[in-house]
């Protein structure tokens, strides 16, 4: 039995969601090399497709297959005090934020916590209000 629909909430947990991407016919990649710092747009600039690589989690130990250019981002350009701006719109700071977690699901209080930019209930109709940007969307 598929569970009940629920209106998301504040706590929802919210991620990118990568079928959507597919399914829009659009390139996420884009939109992770447009996120990359100067210096790794321009050492990779000759690389359209890093493909996988191995990551070990720091804490873990464990090894895992990761997409290069996620990796790259995450490890290096995120940690950038301009990854995420003032100016940054807010939808993209939120964008930018699950691919420097690793798209590990948030939800939008703790959006608020991470990016203080908006209201708890403003970043859930921005979320919510019918338009999916981003391939943002509620975990299932």
């Amino acid at each position: 039995m598929a569970a009940k629909w629920q209106r998301p909430t504040v706590d929802t947990k919210f991620h990118i969601d990568v079928t959507w991407w597919q399914e829009n016919n659009r390139d996420m990649r884009v939109y992770v090399r447009e996120a990359l710092c100067d210096e790794c747009r321009e050492a990779y600039k000759d690389y359209p497709d890093i493909g996988e690589i191995d990551a070990i989690d720091p804490q873990t130990g464990e090894v895992s297959r990761e997409d290069g250019l996620m990796h790259v981002l995450r490890t290096c350009c995120s940690l950038k005090p301009d990854y995420i701006t003032p100016t940054t719109p807010v939808v993209g700071a939120i964008f930018r934020t699950f691919l420097a977690n690793g798209n590990q699901p948030l939800s939008v209080n703790e959006l608020y916590e991470l990016l203080d930019r908006r209201p708890p209930a403003t970043i859930l109709r921005m979320l919510t209000a019918g338009t999916v940007y981003m391939g943002i969307r509620p975990v299932r």
